[in-house]
């Protein structure tokens, strides 16, 4: 890994660990925020859920549901100009800390010129249904 590439790792684990940071306290307007003004969330068992707002209510729909953490551990990540992919593993907590779901996902990056954006999101359980 060159040392642009372990920058861009590093500057992926900062955002990533804010994000979870932002999930636990419940601040799901601030969750949104970290995706791109026309973000989707592809999850399984669900048609799109795009923009902000949408993105907003589907994260608290899952906190209302008794996700209390994530958990997003990032594998690879590959920068191709302005967008960045990324392959990660998560695991979702309850307020005890007893896992409720493990999976994987990918994430498709936008830099906006002042930052990176979650621009499409798409995850799958490792759980069978």
């Amino acid at each position: 890994m060159n040392t642009q590439t372990k920058d861009l790792h590093r500057e992926f684990d900062t955002i990533l660990e804010n994000f979870e940071e932002l999930f636990s306290q419940g601040n799901m307007a601030e969750i949104a925020g970290f995706y791109s003004d026309n973000a989707m969330l592809l999850p399984a068992g669900s048609d799109f859920i795009q923009g902000r707002q949408a993105i907003e209510a589907y994260w608290q729909e899952a906190v209302d549901m008794g996700i209390s953490r994530i958990k997003i551990d990032l594998m690879e990540l590959e920068q191709h100009g302005d967008s960045a992919t990324e392959v990660s593993r998560y695991t979702m907590f309850d307020a005890e800390e007893s896992i409720l779901d493990q999976g994987k996902g990918i994430m498709i990056w936008k830099y906006d010129g002042n930052a990176w954006k979650m621009h499409r999101d798409i995850w799958t359980s490792n759980s069978a249904y």
